[in-house]
């Protein structure tokens, strides 16, 4: 069973309006974030399905696929990807050469979806006892998936109740332009609110005054109406 036999199922199972869907969902257009990406029309769902049966598969064999034009065939390779590296089975050189088929590959991990489905369910875990230097430099980086993977990543780390990073990271990106960085950055100081909500309410007190309004908003979003009526200055 081999990369080009995944590709094939893939393809067969394509739906022509379902692409048409996506290609207006993930803002394709020209300009937009995802310009000139290119769908099939499989869902997730069908595509994990499909995906489960070339776990096998080295990455190696997989860089075709997330290299490809095509939107879902990147993403079934990030799949099997993440779905090796938690496998209980996977050796720690299998997980190594994932980390850095990831690594290397970055631009073509390249729209919103693509990253959070693997990001922090490859580097994060893999960056749990690791040094994490590599997030700050994707934190600088000039591509916006790469500043996207630097604070996604940190979920990983929120879910072990370590929430330095998040923090930091946070305070690099709050201010981005780019409303998909401002909506991630909201994202994880959720999540970790959810956790800790001093450490939260500690980050929005020093900045919510500055912040962007979708940060905030997503940020805020579970905390009870006299918060968030306090924080959005209501």
């Amino acid at each position: 069973m081999s990369a080009e036999k995944l590709k094939e199922e893939l393809l067969a199972a394509s739906n022509k309006n379902k692409a048409r869907d996506l290609v207006r969902f993930f803002k394709t257009g020209k300009g937009e974030y995802g310009e000139g990406d290119i769908f099939i029309g499989v869902t997730v769902p069908v595509n994990r399905s499909i995906s489960k049966k070339y776990l096998h598969l080295s990455p190696t064999e997989l860089i075709p696929l997330l290299r490809s034009d095509i939107h879902e065939l990147r993403l079934s390779a990030l799949l099997c990807m993440v779905e090796q590296y938690k496998s209980r089975h996977t050796t720690s050189a299998r997980k190594q050469e994932i980390v850095d088929t990831y690594i290397g590959n970055t631009r073509y991990i390249n729209n919103w979806d693509l990253v959070d489905l693997s990001v922090y369910n490859i580097i994060g875990a893999h960056l749990l006892h690791r040094d994490r230097q590599l997030l700050y430099r994707w934190a600088d980086s000039t591509l916006l998936w790469e500043q996207r993977m630097a604070i996604v990543a940190t979920m990983w780390f929120i879910r072990h109740d370590d929430y330095n990073d998040t923090i930091a990271i946070a305070e690099k990106l709050c201010h981005h332009p780019h409303d998909l960085i401002q909506k991630a950055v909201g994202w994880l100081l959720r999540e970790m609110g959810k956790r800790d909500e001093k450490r939260l309410i500690d980050f929005l007190d020093k900045h919510y005054t500055t912040l962007p309004r979708t940060l905030l908003r997503y940020a805020i979003e579970k905390f009870p109406p006299h918060l968030r009526n306090h924080y959005m200055g209501k």
